[in-house]
């Protein structure tokens, strides 16, 4: 019989009660697989939630260990929807990359999420298909884009049909590739521009 649920001491709890997952499903409740049904009185911060359809709840929390419990082989429905219990999108959203002339658009694009900066993507060649679906939250979230041209020594082209383009929306991955299957945002650039833009979107993740 398992008595607590320890963690470091550098571990700040702030946070998300989950006690009520237990109560309202009638399914088990599993913390980094150990069983803890009928544990009480516990805070998690930054963990991932998951119910199967059974109702069994699965709390991955980096960070916390079950004292005195038995590890439970468990198998975790890798592919079920994250509960919007954890404010976490219940679809995968990515982050791709356009070039049709690699290099010659010439634009720098700072990405921001809510607010927060997310990464600097540069107008070189390199190809950039990245997940972002743990920078959203479901329901309205804000896009910002700061693009910025990045002449160096000289203007590559002056043409308006070569463009750098960032597409973010819901996709999945088959094999290894990454499909979109529903674009949000499609923000251009192109190689005739010259000025700086500032450019916001507000999107909506579900």
């Amino acid at each position: 019989m398992f008595n607590k649920v320890s963690r470091p001491v550098s571990f700040l709890v702030f946070v998300a009660l989950l006690s009520i997952a237990s109560v309202v499903l009638a399914g088990s409740t599993f913390l980094n697989g150990v069983r803890i049904d009928g544990l009480t009185n516990q805070k998690f911060e930054k963990c991932t939630v998951t119910i199967d359809a059974k109702g069994d709840v699965y709390i991955d929390a980096p960070g916390y260990a079950v004292e005195g419990g038995e590890k439970t082989a468990v198998s975790k429905p890798q592919d079920a929807q994250r509960t919007t219990i954890t404010g976490m999108p219940s679809k995968r959203y990515w982050l791709v990359k356009e070039e049709n002339y690699p290099g010659k658009a010439q634009y720098d694009i700072d990405v921001y999420i809510n607010s927060v900066w997310f990464r600097r993507i540069r107008s070189n060649g390199e190809q950039i298909i990245q997940e972002v679906t743990k920078y959203l939250k479901p329901g309205p979230n804000v896009i910002h884009f700061a693009a910025t041209k990045n002449v160096g020594e000289k203007r590559l082209s002056f043409s308006p049909q070569v463009y750098m383009r960032v597409i973010i929306g819901e996709g999945n991955i088959g094999g290894n590739n990454v499909m979109i299957e529903n674009p949000l945002v499609q923000y251009k650039r192109t190689a005739n521009e010259t000025a700086n833009f500032n450019d916001e979107y507000t999107i909506t993740v579900q």
